[in-house]
């Protein structure tokens, strides 16, 4: 982690700054968060529909624009989007111009609707929010309902203030993000409802500033063999030895990928997650699949790596005399990395810092959506919000900070108000 480049002097707010900061409203900020926490969403599950009604009601409460896009049955992604204010002059019932007719583009911000299962360990209950010493406790407070209700909370002072915006601020919230991105997945092959400057992961990151995120896939392998009488084992090909060999040539892969370290993002990494195969311990193994979790650089591209192993494979002579090895990419999420010096990367530093809080500028070796949103749309993407990811995320009495909900709000209110200028 490098040390944010810091501006000599903070520069004074504007009164509009000042006036959107003053909206703020932390009261309501934990009050929806709470209510986010208690609507649940474990996954897997696919039950995030009670978390996206919780979002719409509070969306549609604050007079803002809301889409629902349909994922998969009964779980459906939410776009929440400020529009900018209609030009002088614009009659009331034509609306905001889209993008189509010259809008400016927008600021987005990207979060999930899902959260881990609570799991054991809990001393309060899970799914019901309590506030205590200036916490606030609750799965998800951290990964992400507190982050989704501090960027709800910074589009409600931009409304409230009247911002001068020049173009929309939409929150994009997907199902499925912890587990196979099926939410993400809808939005990428489909269109954005605008164009973006860039896009503000609201992702627990203990308010640094993360310009760079490795990427994540898994890979399927399937090891036949032919089954035999154990007392005769050279009669048969056994699968679970095969699949042993190619542990080995990924441990070594592992090791090799280890010795070109990023100063970022570290290097890429292989974990064989889970094994299974067999079918009797009398019987010669004829098959065995191994499930591979293979951690990406944001260069990399699964399909070629998946396509190397298999090369590998054969070369070393596993897949022959009656052994047959096939392999797939069953998910894959990209990584990203977006420059230090880039406009929105020092609008963020300053946001986070003329809000209270402070900041440095990272990486992450965990995996986010944002990969998708610059893959797919080519939008700029940060990861920056409120909670930490390695002491709070997935963890029993998961808890954030109150005062890093209101320093996420005026942050992202800051944000918008100095990405979106006219």
């Amino acid at each position: 982690m490098a040390p944010a480049p810091g501006e000599a002097a903070q520069r004074a707010l504007t009164a509009t700054e000042q006036a959107v900061l003053d909206a703020v409203d932390l009261d309501r900020i934990v009050d929806l968060a709470g209510r986010l926490i208690g609507a649940g969403g474990e996954n897997p599950g696919d039950t995030e529909a009670a978390t996206v009604a919780v979002l719409e009601a509070a969306a549609r409460e604050l007079g803002l624009e809301v889409a629902i896009q349909p994922a998969v049955p009964d779980r459906p992604n939410i776009l929440v989007t400020l529009p900018p204010p209609a030009p002088a002059g614009t009659p009331a019932d034509t609306g905001v111009p889209g993008p189509d007719s010259g809008a400016a583009p927008g600021l987005m911000f990207l979060g999930h609707s899902d959260v881990v299962p609570a799991g054991p360990g809990w001393s309060r209950q899970p799914f019901q929010a309590a506030v205590e010493n200036d916490r606030l406790y609750g799965r998800g407070a951290t990964d992400m309902k507190g982050g989704l209700a501090a960027v709800l909370g910074a589009m409600a002072a931009l409304k409230q203030a009247g911002a001068p915006l020049s173009g929309p601020v939409t929150l994009v919230c997907t199902v499925d993000e912890e587990d196979l991105g099926l939410g993400i997945r809808t939005l990428a092959a489909s269109a954005l409802p605008h164009d973006y400057l860039g896009c503000v992961v609201a992702e627990p990151t203990d308010l640094e500033t993360v310009v760079g995120c490795r990427g994540d896939s898994y890979l399927e392998l399937e090891i036949t063999g032919r089954p035999a009488h154990s007392g005769r084992p050279a009669d048969g090909r056994n699968a679970i030895a095969a699949a042993a060999r190619i542990c080995e040539l990924i441990r070594a892969d592992h090791e090799r990928l280890q010795q070109d370290q990023d100063d970022l993002l570290g290097a890429g990494t292989w974990n064989v997650g889970l094994i299974e195969g067999g079918q009797g311990t009398s019987v010669v193994a004829p098959s065995c699949s191994l499930s591979l979790d293979r951690r990406l650089m944001p260069d990399d591209d699964p399909d070629r790596i998946l396509a190397d192993l298999l090369a590998r494979i054969r070369e070393a002579g596993i897949d022959t005399d009656g052994i047959s090895v096939t392999g797939r990419v069953s998910m894959q999420m990209p990584g990203f990395r977006t420059p230090a010096d880039h406009p929105l990367v020092a609008a963020a530093v300053a946001s986070v810092e003329a809000a209270g809080g402070s900041t440095r500028i990272g990486g992450w070796t965990a995996a986010c959506d944002g990969g998708f949103i610059v893959r797919d749309f080519g939008v700029p993407a940060i990861v920056l919000g409120p909670g930490g990811l390695n002491d709070q995320a997935h963890q029993a009495d998961e808890s954030v900070g109150l005062d890093e909900l209101s320093i996420a709000a005026r942050a992202y209110a800051l944000l918008c108000l100095r990405t979106l200028t006219n």
